[in-house]
């Protein structure tokens, strides 16, 4: 399919054999989780805007046909499946933006990330699932798509299937894999990810300890962050943070999706033609989609979703039996854990929600530490009765461990809330004085454990803090306002 708007070194106008892929290449960045649920709103938010606008977006999409001749597939479920598959494309980024960014290094055109996205059949839940790139997986047979050999049914790392056979191959690897009948592809490309980020505007994302990684050149101080395009290409990008490694980037690149969305929803640009059209164009610029997602499917999941917010999308990935199972021939690859992950795709099939039931809570600050593993004695520190078990009250319904014994201070005249505390236990002193704003911290060597908490006449009340640890049920899945910024 002819692509004008494309340079002649597009990966879509070129295919690359796998196994001129270099060890460096493989350290290329597993970015499309970053735009995912970015794309599905902005996409499907459409239905706002009207036919005309999204008509003309439309036109802009280059069109594939990832399910011809496909047979034997998977019973339809209920609701709608969306596979998204990213390429490392990053031929439109300037060479100043490369050097800036980190973003040096050849692109193997080829699949980095494999994900399913669920819409619920009330349009009210966004369920997006990673299968991981490296992933054990089986082709059927097929005929390569770069030398024109028949293959038989193999062994593979699941981003082979799209080396060897395309959109095609890689739809039907899935399905097989999953049992989830796939309803659309979409194809994106990592090179309009900072300008999609810059027109949208800056996305606000906030860290409760320092991030620093020499590879991507990420750098950011404990604390809230408005991220540009480039910022937040290395924010996703980083896995050489902490031992975490992928983990760790995951839930980073899940955090920006959650303020992605609340950006997008929040700012109004999803009933503003004019902005929409910018922000939409940026994306769908480097999308690839299947010919039966139209006009029609856009306006019609965008009229059910313009109530969407980060609490409708729920992350997770494919529960994991091995995350460093060789295979002779192809290498180290992840195993699946086969009978958790056939329960989750059950539960796509199913229409069911991923993330556990919860409670509505008011937001909360995000801090390193627990707070029911601080313990804390209150003191009353004003003539004020009654102050010191206020605020003792107000600490343990937050969650921390308090003494339920506040005592009377040596000051009676303090006027700003004291924190004192022992500076090895510093990460817990920092995520109290995050539930009393305007408390002064004050470090006393040989304190011990044990947090003093001494009120003053400017306290008001507790914020409610939150650890970055949730409960993210078996499946290990977290909801968008969980991991944003409150």
């Amino acid at each position: 399919m002819p692509t004008p708007h494309r340079s002649p070194h597009s990966p879509r106008s070129r295919a690359v054999p796998p196994q001129r892929r270099s060890r460096k290449q493989d350290e290329r960045p597993r970015w499309s989780m970053r735009l995912v649920t970015g794309l599905s709103v902005l996409v499907l938010g459409a239905g706002g805007i009207g036919h005309a606008v999204v008509t003309n977006l439309e036109t802009g999409i280059e069109r594939i046909d990832p399910f011809k001749d496909m047979k034997n597939r998977p019973r339809a479920g209920t609701g709608t499946n969306l596979l998204l598959v990213g390429t490392d494309g990053r031929d439109r980024i300037t060479a100043q933006e490369k050097q800036k960014y980190r973003l040096g290094g050849t692109p193997c055109h080829c699949t980095d990330t494999v994900m399913l996205v669920h819409l619920s059949a009330d349009k009210e839940r966004a369920s997006i699932v990673s299968l991981p790139r490296d992933s054990y997986a089986e082709v059927p047979e097929h005929t390569d798509r770069n030398t024109g050999e028949q293959h038989s049914a193999h062994p593979v790392k699941l981003n082979a299937a799209y080396a060897e056979g395309g959109p095609n191959l890689t739809v039907r690897t899935v399905e097989h894999m999953t049992g989830v009948k796939v309803d659309h592809y979409l194809e994106v490309d990592f090179t309009s990810f900072m300008k999609t980020v810059d027109t949208l505007g800056r996305v606000k994302i906030c860290t409760t300890r320092p991030l620093k990684d020499s590879y991507t050149g990420l750098d950011l101080p404990a604390g809230p962050h408005e991220l540009n395009g480039g910022q937040a290409l290395q924010y996703v990008r980083s896995r050489h943070i902490d031992g975490a490694a992928d983990l760790g980037r995951m839930q980073r690149q899940q955090k920006f999706l959650a303020s992605l969305i609340e950006q997008a929803t929040s700012s109004g640009v999803l009933l503003n033609p004019v902005k929409f059209r910018d922000v939409a164009s940026t994306m769908l610029s480097s999308v690839r989609a299947d010919k039966g997602f139209g006009t029609e499917q856009m306006l019609e999941l965008g009229q059910a979703m313009r109530g969407f917010s980060p609490a409708s999308s729920e992350f997770t990935s494919v529960p994991m039996e091995n995350v460093s199972y060789p295979v002779k021939g192809i290498g180290s690859t992840v195993k699946w854990d086969e009978a958790k992950s056939q329960k989750l795709f059950r539960a796509l099939r199913e229409d069911k929600p991923l993330a556990p039931a919860r409670p509505k809570q008011p937001k909360a600050v995000e801090v390193a530490v627990a707070p029911g593993q601080i313990r804390v004695q209150v003191y009353n520190g004003t003539p004020r009765d009654g102050l010191g078990r206020t605020v003792d009250d107000a600490l343990r319904t937050t969650g921390f461990d308090t003494t339920r014994a506040p005592l009377n201070g040596e000051l009676r005249d303090l006027k700003r809330t004291l924190v004192t505390y022992d500076p090895r236990w510093d990460r817990s002193a920092k995520s109290l004085a995050a539930a009393l704003p305007g408390a002064e911290l004050r470090a006393v060597r040989g304190q011990g454990a044990t947090m003093r908490v001494t009120a003053g006449t400017d306290f008001e009340k507790v914020q409610r803090v939150r650890a970055e640890e949730t409960d993210s049920g078996e499946f290990g899945t977290v909801t968008g306002d969980q991991v944003a910024c409150p």
